[in-house]
Protein backbone atom coordinates (compact mmCIF):
# COMPACT_ATOMS: atom_id res chain seq x y z
CA UNK A 1 0.00 0.00 0.00
CA UNK A 2 1.04 3.62 -0.47
CA UNK A 3 1.80 5.93 2.45
CA UNK A 4 2.77 9.58 2.70
CA UNK A 5 6.02 9.74 4.65
CA UNK A 6 8.46 12.38 5.82
CA UNK A 7 12.08 12.29 6.97
CA UNK A 8 11.34 15.33 9.15
CA UNK A 9 14.33 17.23 7.79
CA UNK A 10 12.68 19.84 5.60
CA UNK A 11 12.70 17.76 2.44
CA UNK A 12 9.30 17.33 0.76
CA UNK A 13 7.18 14.38 1.90
CA UNK A 14 6.92 11.50 -0.53
CA UNK A 15 4.80 8.46 -1.28
CA UNK A 16 6.38 5.18 -0.25
CA UNK A 17 5.23 1.59 -0.60
CA UNK A 18 4.64 -0.33 2.61
CA UNK A 19 3.23 -3.76 3.29
CA UNK A 20 -0.49 -3.54 3.99
CA UNK A 21 -1.86 -4.61 7.38
CA UNK A 22 -2.88 -8.22 7.82
CA UNK A 23 -5.67 -9.45 10.07
CA UNK A 24 -4.83 -8.03 13.51
CA UNK A 25 -3.83 -10.44 16.29
CA UNK A 26 -4.83 -8.22 19.22
CA UNK A 27 -8.46 -8.83 20.23
CA UNK A 28 -9.43 -5.14 20.18
CA UNK A 29 -7.57 -4.18 16.99
CA UNK A 30 -9.32 -3.62 13.66
CA UNK A 31 -8.22 -2.76 10.14
CA UNK A 32 -9.40 0.66 8.96
CA UNK A 33 -9.57 1.69 5.31
CA UNK A 34 -8.60 5.33 5.10
CA UNK A 35 -11.04 7.67 3.40
CA UNK A 36 -9.42 11.07 3.88
CA UNK A 37 -6.57 12.70 5.78
CA UNK A 38 -6.39 16.43 6.49
CA UNK A 39 -3.26 18.57 6.38
CA UNK A 40 -2.69 21.39 8.88
CA UNK A 41 0.06 23.54 10.30
CA UNK A 42 1.30 20.77 12.57
CA UNK A 43 1.96 18.58 9.53
CA UNK A 44 4.03 21.37 7.96
CA UNK A 45 6.01 21.72 11.21
CA UNK A 46 6.62 17.96 11.34
CA UNK A 47 7.89 17.91 7.75
CA UNK A 48 10.17 20.87 8.51
CA UNK A 49 11.63 19.04 11.52
CA UNK A 50 10.38 21.75 13.90
CA UNK A 51 8.02 19.46 15.78
CA UNK A 52 7.73 15.77 16.67
CA UNK A 53 10.00 12.80 16.07
CA UNK A 54 9.85 9.45 14.21
CA UNK A 55 9.01 6.10 15.79
CA UNK A 56 11.85 4.46 17.75
CA UNK A 57 14.58 3.05 15.49
CA UNK A 58 13.27 4.84 12.39
CA UNK A 59 14.31 7.91 10.45
CA UNK A 60 10.93 8.50 8.82
CA UNK A 61 7.30 8.87 9.84
CA UNK A 62 3.96 8.23 8.16
CA UNK A 63 2.11 11.54 8.29
CA UNK A 64 -1.53 12.27 9.02
CA UNK A 65 -3.24 12.89 12.37
CA UNK A 66 -6.56 14.26 11.08
CA UNK A 67 -8.31 11.29 9.52
CA UNK A 68 -11.54 9.49 8.78
CA UNK A 69 -11.89 5.88 7.69
CA UNK A 70 -14.11 2.81 7.55
CA UNK A 71 -13.55 -0.35 9.63
CA UNK A 72 -12.96 -3.47 7.55
CA UNK A 73 -12.79 -6.11 10.28
CA UNK A 74 -15.70 -6.68 12.66
CA UNK A 75 -15.61 -6.06 16.39
CA UNK A 76 -18.40 -6.28 18.98
CA UNK A 77 -18.11 -2.53 19.62
CA UNK A 78 -17.66 -1.49 15.97
CA UNK A 79 -19.32 -3.48 13.19
CA UNK A 80 -17.43 -3.72 9.93
CA UNK A 81 -18.32 -0.72 7.78
CA UNK A 82 -18.38 1.75 10.68
CA UNK A 83 -17.17 5.25 9.82
CA UNK A 84 -14.58 6.29 12.40
CA UNK A 85 -12.26 9.13 13.36
CA UNK A 86 -9.08 8.00 15.15
CA UNK A 87 -7.78 9.64 18.30
CA UNK A 88 -4.24 10.95 17.95
CA UNK A 89 -2.54 9.89 21.18
CA UNK A 90 -1.47 6.42 22.29
CA UNK A 91 0.13 5.40 25.60
CA UNK A 92 3.86 4.71 25.51
CA UNK A 93 3.74 1.95 28.09
CA UNK A 94 1.33 -0.79 29.07
CA UNK A 95 -0.33 1.39 31.70
CA UNK A 96 -2.30 4.13 29.97
CA UNK A 97 -2.74 7.50 31.71
CA UNK A 98 -6.31 8.19 32.84
CA UNK A 99 -6.60 10.92 30.20
CA UNK A 100 -4.19 10.71 27.29
CA UNK A 101 -5.02 14.25 26.21
CA UNK A 102 -3.88 15.60 29.60
CA UNK A 103 -0.80 13.39 29.91
CA UNK A 104 2.74 14.77 29.63
CA UNK A 105 4.47 14.24 26.27
CA UNK A 106 6.81 11.68 27.87
CA UNK A 107 3.84 9.37 28.53
CA UNK A 108 2.35 9.28 25.04
CA UNK A 109 3.01 8.92 21.35
CA UNK A 110 1.11 11.07 18.85
CA UNK A 111 0.18 9.35 15.60
CA UNK A 112 1.62 11.18 12.61
CA UNK A 113 3.46 13.62 14.86
CA UNK A 114 5.69 12.13 17.54
CA UNK A 115 6.80 8.54 18.00
CA UNK A 116 4.03 6.73 16.08
CA UNK A 117 2.98 6.49 12.45
CA UNK A 118 -0.05 8.44 11.32
CA UNK A 119 -2.97 7.60 9.09
CA UNK A 120 -1.86 8.89 5.66
CA UNK A 121 -1.85 5.44 4.13
CA UNK A 122 -4.41 3.28 2.40
CA UNK A 123 -5.11 1.22 5.53
CA UNK A 124 -4.05 1.20 9.16
CA UNK A 125 -4.64 -0.90 12.27
CA UNK A 126 -6.08 0.68 15.41
CA UNK A 127 -7.38 -0.43 18.78
CA UNK A 128 -11.12 0.26 19.02
CA UNK A 129 -10.47 2.20 22.23
CA UNK A 130 -8.89 4.89 20.07
CA UNK A 131 -11.58 5.05 17.39
CA UNK A 132 -14.69 7.23 17.59
CA UNK A 133 -17.70 6.20 15.49
CA UNK A 134 -19.24 9.05 13.53
CA UNK A 135 -22.38 9.24 11.37
CA UNK A 136 -21.85 8.09 7.80
CA UNK A 137 -23.26 11.45 6.65
CA UNK A 138 -20.05 13.04 7.97
CA UNK A 139 -17.70 10.69 6.10
CA UNK A 140 -16.47 13.32 3.65
CA UNK A 141 -16.09 15.95 6.39
CA UNK A 142 -14.68 13.63 9.06
CA UNK A 143 -11.17 15.11 8.87
CA UNK A 144 -12.59 18.16 10.66
CA UNK A 145 -13.52 16.14 13.77
CA UNK A 146 -10.00 16.10 15.25
CA UNK A 147 -9.26 19.86 14.97
CA UNK A 148 -12.83 20.72 16.01
CA UNK A 149 -12.37 18.52 19.09
CA UNK A 150 -9.28 20.58 19.99
CA UNK A 151 -11.49 23.68 19.93
CA UNK A 152 -14.07 22.02 22.18
CA UNK A 153 -11.48 20.92 24.71
CA UNK A 154 -10.17 24.48 24.95
CA UNK A 155 -13.67 25.84 25.54
CA UNK A 156 -14.33 23.17 28.17
CA UNK A 157 -11.09 23.96 30.01
CA UNK A 158 -11.92 27.66 29.94
CA UNK A 159 -15.37 26.96 31.39
CA UNK A 160 -13.84 24.68 34.04
CA UNK A 161 -11.59 27.55 35.14
CA UNK A 162 -14.76 29.49 35.97
CA UNK A 163 -16.98 26.69 37.27
CA UNK A 164 -17.32 28.28 40.73
CA UNK A 165 -18.84 31.51 39.40
CA UNK A 166 -21.51 32.37 36.80
CA UNK A 167 -19.72 32.60 33.45
CA UNK A 168 -21.49 33.18 30.15
CA UNK A 169 -19.17 35.31 28.01
CA UNK A 170 -21.00 38.12 26.27
CA UNK A 171 -18.08 38.37 23.84
CA UNK A 172 -15.59 35.69 22.78
CA UNK A 173 -12.64 36.33 20.47
CA UNK A 174 -10.58 33.89 18.40
CA UNK A 175 -7.12 35.06 17.35
CA UNK A 176 -6.25 33.43 14.04
CA UNK A 177 -8.20 32.61 10.90
CA UNK A 178 -6.48 29.37 9.94
CA UNK A 179 -8.48 26.17 9.87
CA UNK A 180 -8.24 25.76 13.67
CA UNK A 181 -9.28 29.37 14.29
CA UNK A 182 -12.27 28.99 11.98
CA UNK A 183 -13.35 25.79 13.72
CA UNK A 184 -13.03 27.55 17.09
CA UNK A 185 -15.26 30.28 15.67
CA UNK A 186 -17.80 27.67 14.55
CA UNK A 187 -17.81 25.96 17.96
CA UNK A 188 -18.29 29.27 19.78
CA UNK A 189 -21.05 30.39 17.41
CA UNK A 190 -23.02 27.22 18.18
CA UNK A 191 -22.39 27.35 21.94
CA UNK A 192 -25.50 28.71 23.72
CA UNK A 193 -23.36 30.09 26.57
CA UNK A 194 -21.56 32.50 24.27
CA UNK A 195 -22.94 35.82 23.13
CA UNK A 196 -21.09 37.65 20.35
CA UNK A 197 -18.12 36.01 18.57
CA UNK A 198 -15.25 37.74 16.75
CA UNK A 199 -12.28 36.33 14.84
CA UNK A 200 -9.08 38.33 14.41
CA UNK A 201 -6.45 38.16 11.67
CA UNK A 202 -4.44 40.23 9.17
CA UNK A 203 -6.22 39.67 5.87
CA UNK A 204 -7.49 42.01 3.18
CA UNK A 205 -10.85 41.59 1.50
CA UNK A 206 -11.88 39.72 -0.56
CA UNK A 207 -10.73 36.68 1.38
CA UNK A 208 -12.37 33.25 1.81
CA UNK A 209 -11.70 33.10 5.54
CA UNK A 210 -13.28 36.51 6.16
CA UNK A 211 -16.25 35.45 4.07
CA UNK A 212 -16.62 32.29 6.15
CA UNK A 213 -16.31 34.15 9.47
CA UNK A 214 -19.07 36.54 8.51
CA UNK A 215 -21.26 33.86 6.95
CA UNK A 216 -21.12 32.03 10.29
CA UNK A 217 -22.51 35.17 11.90
CA UNK A 218 -19.27 36.21 13.63
CA UNK A 219 -17.42 39.51 13.24
CA UNK A 220 -14.04 39.93 11.57
CA UNK A 221 -11.47 42.13 13.31
CA UNK A 222 -8.31 43.20 11.49
CA UNK A 223 -5.41 43.27 13.97
CA UNK A 224 -3.76 46.03 11.93
CA UNK A 225 -6.66 48.29 12.88
CA UNK A 226 -7.57 46.68 16.22
CA UNK A 227 -4.43 45.24 17.86
CA UNK A 228 -5.11 42.52 20.43
CA UNK A 229 -4.27 44.66 23.53
CA UNK A 230 -6.78 47.31 22.42
CA UNK A 231 -9.65 44.83 22.85
CA UNK A 232 -9.63 45.82 26.53
CA UNK A 233 -10.75 49.33 25.56
CA UNK A 234 -13.57 48.14 23.33
CA UNK A 235 -17.18 48.68 24.32
CA UNK A 236 -17.44 44.97 25.11
CA UNK A 237 -14.02 43.49 26.03
CA UNK A 238 -13.94 39.71 25.64
CA UNK A 239 -14.43 37.34 28.56
CA UNK A 240 -12.93 34.52 26.49
CA UNK A 241 -10.02 34.64 24.06
CA UNK A 242 -8.75 31.59 22.16
CA UNK A 243 -5.27 32.05 20.67
CA UNK A 244 -4.91 29.81 17.61
CA UNK A 245 -1.85 31.18 15.78
CA UNK A 246 1.20 30.22 17.85
CA UNK A 247 2.43 33.83 17.69
CA UNK A 248 4.07 34.05 21.12
CA UNK A 249 3.33 37.75 21.90
CA UNK A 250 -0.40 37.01 21.66
CA UNK A 251 -0.17 34.98 24.88
CA UNK A 252 0.84 38.07 26.84
CA UNK A 253 -1.39 40.44 24.88
CA UNK A 254 -4.32 38.17 25.76
CA UNK A 255 -3.87 38.94 29.46
CA UNK A 256 -4.22 42.66 28.84
CA UNK A 257 -7.10 42.23 26.38
CA UNK A 258 -9.38 40.15 28.61
CA UNK A 259 -12.27 41.64 30.54
CA UNK A 260 -12.08 41.23 34.34
CA UNK A 261 -12.79 37.62 35.23
CA UNK A 262 -11.94 36.51 31.69
CA UNK A 263 -10.13 33.40 30.49
CA UNK A 264 -7.54 33.04 27.75
CA UNK A 265 -6.94 29.65 26.11
CA UNK A 266 -3.68 29.13 24.20
CA UNK A 267 -3.72 26.54 21.39
CA UNK A 268 -0.89 27.66 19.12
CA UNK A 269 2.57 26.19 19.72
CA UNK A 270 5.30 28.80 19.10
CA UNK A 271 8.99 28.39 18.61
CA UNK A 272 11.45 30.17 20.89
CA UNK A 273 10.78 33.91 20.92
CA UNK A 274 12.92 35.99 23.29
CA UNK A 275 11.47 39.42 24.12
CA UNK A 276 11.49 42.00 26.88
CA UNK A 277 8.25 42.41 28.82
CA UNK A 278 6.88 44.00 31.95
CA UNK A 279 6.42 40.91 34.11
CA UNK A 280 5.06 42.94 37.01
CA UNK A 281 2.27 44.43 34.91
CA UNK A 282 1.28 41.03 33.51
CA UNK A 283 1.28 39.49 36.99
CA UNK A 284 -0.76 42.40 38.33
CA UNK A 285 -3.28 42.20 35.46
CA UNK A 286 -3.99 38.55 36.22
CA UNK A 287 -4.32 38.98 39.97
CA UNK A 288 -6.26 42.24 40.15
CA UNK A 289 -8.43 41.30 37.18
CA UNK A 290 -9.14 37.73 38.30
CA UNK A 291 -7.93 36.58 34.89
CA UNK A 292 -6.98 33.01 33.97
CA UNK A 293 -4.64 31.80 31.23
CA UNK A 294 -4.65 28.13 30.22
CA UNK A 295 -2.83 26.03 27.66
CA UNK A 296 -4.44 23.14 25.82
CA UNK A 297 -3.17 20.49 23.43
CA UNK A 298 -4.75 17.40 21.88
CA UNK A 299 -8.22 16.14 22.86
CA UNK A 300 -10.02 13.04 24.08
CA UNK A 301 -13.11 11.01 23.27
CA UNK A 302 -15.56 13.39 24.95
CA UNK A 303 -14.30 16.33 22.90
CA UNK A 304 -14.52 14.19 19.74
CA UNK A 305 -18.18 13.45 20.52
CA UNK A 306 -18.82 17.17 21.03
CA UNK A 307 -17.13 17.83 17.69
CA UNK A 308 -19.39 15.28 15.99
CA UNK A 309 -22.46 17.06 17.39
CA UNK A 310 -21.18 20.46 16.29
CA UNK A 311 -20.29 19.33 12.79
CA UNK A 312 -23.66 17.62 12.40
CA UNK A 313 -25.42 20.82 13.54
CA UNK A 314 -23.30 23.16 11.39
CA UNK A 315 -24.73 24.70 8.23
CA UNK A 316 -24.41 22.35 5.27
CA UNK A 317 -22.00 24.67 3.45
CA UNK A 318 -19.36 24.70 6.22
CA UNK A 319 -17.50 21.51 5.28
CA UNK A 320 -17.23 22.46 1.61
CA UNK A 321 -16.02 25.95 2.52
CA UNK A 322 -13.39 24.54 4.90
CA UNK A 323 -12.15 21.64 2.75
CA UNK A 324 -11.28 23.78 -0.23
CA UNK A 325 -9.01 21.29 -1.99
CA UNK A 326 -9.24 17.48 -2.23
CA UNK A 327 -6.29 15.65 -3.78
CA UNK A 328 -6.15 11.98 -4.79
CA UNK A 329 -3.58 10.17 -2.68
CA UNK A 330 -1.26 9.76 -5.68
CA UNK A 331 -0.88 13.55 -5.60
CA UNK A 332 -0.49 13.70 -1.82
CA UNK A 333 2.90 15.52 -1.75
CA UNK A 334 1.22 18.47 -3.48
CA UNK A 335 -0.87 19.00 -0.34
CA UNK A 336 2.14 20.77 1.17
CA UNK A 337 2.07 23.68 -1.25
CA UNK A 338 0.62 26.81 0.36
CA UNK A 339 -1.57 29.57 -1.01
CA UNK A 340 -3.87 32.28 0.34
CA UNK A 341 -7.14 30.72 -0.83
CA UNK A 342 -6.94 27.16 0.52
CA UNK A 343 -8.28 26.79 4.07
CA UNK A 344 -7.94 23.02 4.42
CA UNK A 345 -6.51 20.40 2.04
CA UNK A 346 -7.71 16.81 2.18
CA UNK A 347 -5.92 13.80 0.75
CA UNK A 348 -8.42 11.20 -0.46
CA UNK A 349 -7.31 7.58 -0.25
CA UNK A 350 -10.69 6.00 -1.02
CA UNK A 351 -14.36 6.86 -1.44
CA UNK A 352 -17.01 6.02 1.11
CA UNK A 353 -19.54 3.43 -0.02
CA UNK A 354 -22.35 2.63 2.40
CA UNK A 355 -22.86 -1.04 3.12
CA UNK A 356 -26.26 -2.50 2.25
Amino acid sequence: MQCLTTRMDGTPPRLTDREGPSAPDAPDAVVVRTLRVGIDGTDHAVVAGAHGHPPPGRDDLILGHEAVGVTETPHPQLPAGSVVAPLVRRPRGAAAPARLDMAPPSAVHECGIAGADGFACERFVADVRYLVAIPSALASAGILIEPLSVAHKAIDLAAAARQTVPWEPAHAVVIGNGSLGLLCTLALQLDPRIGRVSCMSRRDRPDPTIAMIERLGASYLDTRRMPVPELAEASEPPSLIIEATGHAPHAFETIAALAPGGVGALLGVPGDDVRSLDAGRLHRERVVGNKALIGSVNSGRQAYLQAVETLAAAPSWVADAMIYRVLPHREAPAAFTRDDTTIKTAIEFSMYEERR
